[in-house]
């Protein structure tokens, strides 16, 4: 089915819904006497006629409700002339205030014209008449209590006025005078209706304007708006459905909606979450924000609301206290509200219990004050004081060292604030030892003690080369020096216990300065039994070019450090007594990355990197006899260059240089 857009009623079609009438009566029989609009608030008033000749219709009750609204007398004024209610009035009130998803469509010989809907209406019956008949019915009854007074007891009837001038307007009266129902109420009613004259269904006019639901012209360029993709055409018909936040009726400050709360922007569904929970783990706010929340945004604007205590966030006191509030309790002003709670996050950062006393004393707020501000974030336990209410959050302090380095900074800059403040005395600011020793186990993970173990192997390797010189130089005129082997070396080590975990980098530390089993001194070719004989180092150099060919055939580039990481796997991967473990330098891993056909690229990474020097040195295979030889030359001059390169600019490059056009999947190759 071919589907138009019609635009010529476009902002001035409306769908009326009328109240269910009954079933005896049609809409023929329905007739308009008049109606009028507001524009501005698309309000419409429709008076229509009442069959009084429906034998549904019961005339006693509309003679009684004319009498009552009109009295005996009849005139211009009256609402029913007849003297009978023969007529009603419908007042309008919008069914939804989006309408955008709306359409009238009309379906004619295969094709289906569409026109958006301006306005919904739902017309309601209005009741102003008995609203009348009760004005009427009070004044009958004034006239009847009052009576006939004399004139001269009116002149005796004489009151004191006294005159007061009004106070000038502020600027918060006006704003709550404006906002007021009475205000909107009086704004309303100034607006002026608008008469309109009413055609029926089967009027020519009528006829003539419904031609307008259809598309005058069925040119693609008049009908830009549906020339979409499937999927896009559905979401322009059904798109998804966000409720105005007035249409929804008011919920409890406590009460926070989650589909709600989600149409806000990151940044308030972030602050009002803080400010409702106080204390959160960061895995747990990118849970309630949603799947595809971006992690950086989240942490950009956390740090505007909360702080960070035991590497969980705590919403900043000044988000929960505003400047001109005060104290519900002790009415103290915000700003000395959150300089107190402000020091009971500070101690919190320094250990996990706190003492209700100890705050009271340095603060001089009131319990009631302190006692809220430990609830906000710690736990009461009996005879040791308040705990904090999470635990320590070891992963995230992991992952974001920059974050932690940052909002300790800020910590240091407010435990300034606060020693001048309250003039901090060096109790409060170092945590007692018992207390310290309640904090936060020091979790240490298998590669930490391995790293702790090469560090303690290196601070003695000083000592042991010394000795090895020593005994070298010693037994130098006796032939037999260079056979020396290593087991000859007496190491003076310590006692180890059952309960230490093994050291595992004492092999490190013997292997004569060797870095993940490479040498760290480039010009170093000795192994730690000698020199190698040539047969030996001939068969040296064939493992170690295969090895290399091998991998830079898999994968192509490869900085320095990632090849001894290769390397380093490669060889736990052999038989003991391999040739390889007699020892490779970084100079003839290096070297023999250039004898196989591999070219070092200089990558201009900016100054600012933290990268590590062996993960500078970048080598690249330069030809591996495939088709894409000179595409990857190209690509690997243009990285010399630059080291982050556009798409687009690598696309066009290739294409200079090749003299062909690569397509998506050749250029992704190429990349890959």
């Amino acid at each position: 089915i071919d589907v138009f857009l019609a635009r010529s009623l476009l902002e001035k079609l409306y769908l009326f819904q009328y109240p269910i009438r009954p079933a005896s009566m049609t809409y023929d029989d329905v007739t308009h006497l008049s109606a009028k609009i507001k524009p501005k608030q698309q309000k419409v008033e429709l008076e229509m006629a009442i069959d009084t000749l429906n034998p549904n219709y019961c005339r006693s009750k509309g003679e009684q409700i004319a009498l009552n609204v009109d009295g005996t007398c009849t005139d211009e004024t009256s609402t029913y002339s007849s003297k009978l209610m023969d007529k009603q009035t419908f007042c309008s009130s919008q069914a939804a205030s989006n309408v955008s998803r709306y359409a009238a469509a009309v379906y004619k010989k295969g094709e289906l014209h569409l026109t958006p809907l301006h306005g919904i209406l739902q017309l309601r019956p209005s009741f102003t008449y008995l609203d009348k008949a009760d004005a009427k019915h009070r004044e009958r009854e004034a006239a009847n209590e009052g009576g006939d007074s004399s004139q001269d007891e009116a002149e005796d009837d004489v009151k004191q006025i006294t005159v007061r001038f009004s106070r000038p307007e502020t600027e918060q009266a006006r704003q709550r005078r404006v906002q007021s129902y009475e205000f909107l109420q009086k704004r309303q009613a100034e607006e002026h209706w608008v008469h309109l004259h009413y055609y029926g269904l089967k009027d020519s006019r009528s006829e003539h304007e419904r031609q307008y639901l259809f598309s005058q012209g069925h040119g693609l360029a008049e009908n830009t708006e549906l020339i979409k993709s499937p999927s896009e055409y559905l979401m322009m018909l059904m798109p998804p459905s966000i409720e105005e936040e007035n249409d929804k009726p008011m919920a409890p400050s406590n009460v926070l909606s989650m589909a709600q709360l989600r149409t806000l922007p990151l940044a308030d569904q972030i602050k009002i979450l803080m400010k409702n929970v106080k204390v959160m783990p960061f895995a747990n706010l990118m849970s309630l924000l949603g799947s595809g929340t971006d992690s950086t945004a989240v942490l950009r604007c956390i740090q505007q609301v909360a702080m960070l205590v035991q590497g969980n966030w705590v919403v900043k006191s000044d988000v929960l206290y505003p400047k001109d509030t005060s104290s519900p309790h002790s009415g103290v002003p915000a700003e000395v509200l959150c300089r107190g709670r402000d020091f009971v996050m500070w101690k919190f950062t320094q250990d996990r219990w706190v003492v209700r006393k100890e705050v009271a004393a340095v603060t001089k707020l009131c319990p009631e004050d302190v006692k809220d501000f430990l609830e906000h974030m710690s736990v009461a336990r009996i005879n040791k004081g308040w705990e904090f209410v999470l635990p320590y959050d070891e992963d995230f302090v992991k992952k974001h060292p920059d974050i932690v380095q940052r909002q300790h900074m800020l910590w240091m800059g407010i435990q300034a604030k606060l020693e001048k403040v309250y003039n901090l005395l060096k109790e409060h600011l170092t945590p007692k030892k018992q207390e310290a020793q309640s904090a936060h186990p020091l979790l240490v993970s298998g590669e930490q003690r391995v790293n702790m173990a090469k560090a303690k192997v290196k601070q003695n390797y000083g000592q042991l080369e010394k000795e090895f010189q020593k005994q070298k130089a010693e037994m130098k005129p006796n032939d037999t020096s260079a056979k020396m082997d290593v087991s000859d070396i007496c190491i003076k080590e310590e006692p180890v216990s059952d309960e230490e975990p093994m050291d595992t980098s004492a092999y490190e530390g013997m292997n004569n300065g060797m870095v993940n089993g490479l040498h760290v001194e480039e010009d170093s070719t000795d192994s730690l039994n000698g020199h190698l004989p040539g047969g030996c180092i001939d068969r040296v150099a064939q493992e170690l070019k295969a090895f290399v060919s091998s991998t830079f055939k898999k994968q192509f580039v490869l900085t320095l450090s990632e090849l001894k990481r290769l390397f380093n796997l490669h060889l736990a991967s052999l038989p003991p007594g391999h040739t390889l473990f007699s020892g490779i330098s970084d100079k003839m891993l290096q070297d023999m990355v250039l004898d196989t056909g591999c070219k070092q690229i200089l990558v201009p990474f900016p100054p600012q990197t933290a990268a590590s020097p062996d993960e500078l040195k970048v080598y690249a295979l330069w030809e591996a006899g495939d088709t894409y030889d000179q595409h990857r030359q190209v690509l690997l001059e243009i990285f010399s260059k630059n080291y982050r390169v556009r798409r687009n600019v690598i696309q066009n490059q290739l294409s200079q240089e090749c003299g062909e056009d690569l397509n998506k999947q050749e250029v992704d190759r190429v990349l890959k």
